[in-house]
């Protein structure tokens, strides 16, 4: 098969192009960012911008699939967060036709929730620019769909594997460098990840199975998981320098990181440090009985296999930026580093 990958130089485009090239099929990818990887004389390479209908009708010319992965993540300006995010997705759903579409949503979707596990019908209620955008996209894409258009629409959690730098790097820094590493509250929380090779294999189904099976919407998360505290503690254990886990106070951190906000300094976004403290996933029965999904990889599984991977590509990763293929800027954690002094590097 022919398949467009929107996003295709991101991390998750990267993944989705490696794993559609392992199956035999053939990619073109739509970035406005170069596709730098050893992949690349492998694929069909379109520079173009997802807003703009004719780069978009260029790159899908010839495919079957259309995965629409590219999207602006929430440290964006709210203003490219909304014309990429919905604009594009319209873009996207208006130049692919009459082929199968596969909408990378987002479990943001569902806001701050009340409570556990989230279902597919629950109420669309997004936080914030990024999770008001996302919300926006699939009602672009249910319109779509009414109209005629077949459109699997998944909703991941937070997804991790190699490349992914993001958020995650600033954990990853830490536990390499030898140190214990502060989360706010307990971390006895139940926080739901998920591994982008499962993440693919989702794609790959949601893209080929017949419609009357995939032209829905899915929840996809791993299915084995535990606290946020014990998940991420098991890099820390792999790191090996004895470092753990520590807990900060929940109020008066808060008040930090939202002072820290208004002055550019926080390395976390809003969303993240108003929901880490919470229990946060969601139900992939859906995704299990109509797609005939099956997660294979844990939260600890994953967390250690893109820490691995952060390890042995240390020397060539990017500078600081806001997609997850850099390492977003360290704030006001690099000041804290003086009370959480280093052990030995890896």
């Amino acid at each position: 098969m022919r398949w467009l990958v929107t996003g295709g130089a991101g991390f998750l485009g990267i993944n989705l192009v490696r794993h559609l090239l392992a199956r035999g099929d053939t990619v073109v990818s739509l970035d406005r960012e170069p596709f730098d990887y050893p992949e690349r004389e492998r694929i069909i390479e379109v520079r173009g911008d997802i807003r703009v209908r004719a780069d978009v009708e260029r790159a899908v010319s010839g495919c079957d699939v259309v995965v629409h992965a590219a999207a602006a993540l929430p440290l964006y300006a709210p203003q490219e967060i909304h014309t990429i995010d919905v604009e594009g997705t319209r873009t996207v759903l208006e130049a692919s036709g009459a082929r199968r579409i596969v909408h990378i949503s987002s479990t943001a979707v569902y806001g701050v929730p009340d409570h556990h596990p989230l279902v597919e019908t629950d109420r669309m209620h997004g936080v914030g620019p990024y999770g008001i955008a996302k919300v926006e996209a699939e009602e672009v894409c249910i319109r779509a769909r009414a109209a005629g258009q077949q459109i699997a629409v998944l909703r991941p959690k937070s997804f991790v594997g190699p490349e992914r730098l993001g958020v995650f790097a600033l954990m990853y820094e830490w536990a390499r460098e030898g140190r214990d590493f502060p989360i706010l509250g307990s971390g006895n929380n139940r926080y739901q990840l998920l591994d982008v090779e499962d993440l693919c294999s989702a794609i790959v189904l949601a893209g080929t199975l017949p419609a009357e099976r995939a032209n829905d919407t899915f929840n996809v998360g791993a299915a084995e998981y535990t606290t946020l505290r014990e998940d991420f503690q098991a890099v820390f254990d792999a790191a090996g320098h004895g470092r753990k886990i520590r807990s900060l106070p929940v109020a008066p951190a808060l008040w930090a990181l939202r002072l820290l906000e208004r002055v550019k300094l926080s390395p976390l976004y809003p969303w993240i440090y108003e929901t880490v403290t919470e229990d946060s996933f969601v139900s992939i029965d859906k995704a299990r009985t109509q797609l005939g999904w099956e997660p294979k990889i844990s939260n600890k599984a994953s967390l250690v296999r893109n820490y691995d991977w952060y390890c042995a590509n240390i020397e060539r990763l990017g500078v600081a930026g806001v997609t997850h293929r850099v390492p977003w800027k360290q704030g006001a954690l690099a000041l804290a580093k003086l009370g959480f002094p280093a052990r030995a590097s890896r």
